[in-house]
């Protein structure tokens, strides 16, 4: 599955917003303009984007604490994104959400998810929903290697396969959990194999690779669009950054990260392919940086601009208080 030159460009778009728009927050974390956990998404961007260039707004992306890059691909627009971060009532869900709870259901993103693990089971529901509806969308689960331990996990591929329900969950394998090395906590070598309990079909992809991962995904979403069931790809990663903003980063090696950074960044890599081959003019890329740059500073400058939350709202769209 080859994509056009045009969906190149878009991917390569994808990529650069979430690159810009992860480092911007970190730039204003650093200034103190911007407060609360930040879970960036650096080095996992040709995941999203190759997987999202699949999707439509009918399927339904569930996503983790690191959802910044699931959101964007998704097409959640970067104004409503930045000023849900500053808490202003322009945001995506009205300034009540944050970082860990962007949503945009008009798009089919359920929102990001400060539990681990807890966006698997929303995005085998979606599946579940279009089955029964039979409106031809799919439920995609983006979730990391800790996940894969929840008993969510194992109850949602259970049940995706037993239904034969069309459900992709992408493992974005990123070799962290928090500060843990995956390998002390995961007995299996890869995470796919975990697939073949539940009599499912499962992938590896190398995650730092767009057309790789573009590949595979557009065989697993097909195969959920045609009623063959769910899959489980795994996407071999690494977040560049610490597990938060501000993480010091001493619990890992840095000729490790350096190698990954410096060697394996998919920006680069992609950027490499297509100009290499022929496929997008390095000029168009150049192009799309500054267009990017421009939209985020532009989202930043409306984010601070627009006013607060009403007091008077507080308790609209709460369903549950203590």
């Amino acid at each position: 599955m080859q994509p056009t030159p045009e969906i190149l460009q878009v991917a390569y778009r994808t990529m650069r917003t979430i690159r810009s728009f992860e480092e911007k927050l970190i730039e204003l974390v650093n200034q103190g303009k911007l407060g609360g956990f930040l879970h960036a998404y650096i080095g996992q961007e040709a995941i999203a984007a190759a997987v999202c260039a699949h999707l439509k707004d009918q399927d339904h992306v569930a996503s983790n604490h690191r959802g910044h890059g699931h959101c964007i691909a998704k097409g959640v627009d970067v104004r409503g994104m930045m000023a849900e971060l500053f808490g202003r009532s322009t945001g995506t869900c009205r300034g009540r959400g944050g970082s860990m709870h962007i949503a945009d259901l008009e798009k089919g993103m359920l929102g990001a998810n400060g539990i681990v693990g807890a966006g698997i089971p929303l995005a085998t529901g979606a599946a579940l929903s279009a089955k029964l509806k039979n409106t031809g969308g799919v439920g995609v689960a983006m979730f990391g290697d800790g996940a894969s331990n929840q008993g969510a996990f194992h109850e949602s591929l259970n049940m995706a396969a037993n239904w034969k329900l069309p459900a992709v969950y992408i493992c974005e394998n990123n070799g962290w959990g928090e500060f843990t090395p995956t390998e002390f906590v995961v007995p299996v070598k890869d995470i796919a194999e975990r697939a073949r309990s539940y009599a499912m079909n499962a992938m590896i992809a190398d995650g730092m690779d767009f057309f790789d991962v573009y590949a595979k995904a557009g065989d697993a979403i097909a195969r959920a669009r045609g009623g063959q069931g769910p899959t489980l790809l795994e996407c071999k990663t690494y977040r560049f950054m610490g597990h938060y903003v501000g993480d010091p980063l001493v619990y890992r090696a840095k000729a490790d990260s350096d190698e990954w950074i410096n060697n394996r960044d998919p920006l680069k890599l992609f950027e490499a392919r297509v100009t290499g081959e022929g496929l997008v003019a390095a000029d168009n890329l150049r192009r799309i940086d500054e267009e990017v740059t421009e939209r985020i500073t532009e989202a930043v400058r409306a984010a601070q601009a627009a006013p607060l939350p009403d007091v008077g709202e507080l308790m609209q769209d709460v369903y549950a208080v203590n």
